[in-house]
């Protein structure tokens, strides 16, 4: 009897956690950085000469970094929607390019608008990974202190960035640092 029921029990309990699975948004990933500081790093810039992105630059002020590649097809998609909002002017919108070539990301830059106050070029990924980046595109919101309080997993939508993004950054802007 038992011998019937270990397996049954078992086929029951995947598919309780299949049916659960079904109702998780897979544009919530949550990060075990949330609540802490930015991780420590030096990039160079994307373009030659151009100054570097750094851990200090999160410092003083609410701001948003923005993890993307020229391979990425949800990047494309995202692309006209950051440049967009980094018009506002509300916070600097700093980019991360994440296991790709300068040439290309210059090329793409020119070609669809640079949304980016700095950028930095990470061809190893391993300043992306210190971020806890699962894959681009991804987004963080850092406040003025320096700590992530947001990521955003996936293309920023014109909607995420009225509904949710904008509002955070008002709120973060309005915390004395």
């Amino acid at each position: 009897m038992w011998r019937y029921f270990i397996p049954i029990a078992l086929i029951v309990l995947l598919m309780a956690f299949f049916w659960r699975g079904l109702y998780l948004n897979p544009g919530v990933v949550d990060s075990p950085l949330i609540g802490k500081p930015v991780p420590a790093f030096s990039l160079p810039a994307v373009a030659d000469g151009s100054p570097p992105l750094t851990s200090e630059d999160f410092k003083g002020h609410v701001s948003v970094l923005n993890v993307w590649a020229t391979w990425c097809i949800p990047c494309r998609e995202e692309s006209a929607t950051l440049v967009q909002f980094s018009k506002s002017k509300l916070v600097p919108v700093y980019g991360l390019l994440y296991k790709d070539q300068r040439q290309d990301a210059e090329q793409w830059l020119q070609e669809k608008g640079n949304p980016y106050q700095l950028d930095g070029f990470d061809p190893k990924g391993q300043v992306a990974l210190n971020w806890g980046v699962y894959g681009v595109p991804e987004t963080f919101v850092v406040d003025a202190n320096g700590v992530i309080r947001k990521k955003y997993v996936g293309p920023l939508t014109d909607s995420i960035v009225k509904d949710s993004l904008i509002p955070l950054v008002n709120s973060l802007n309005q915390e004395k640092p």
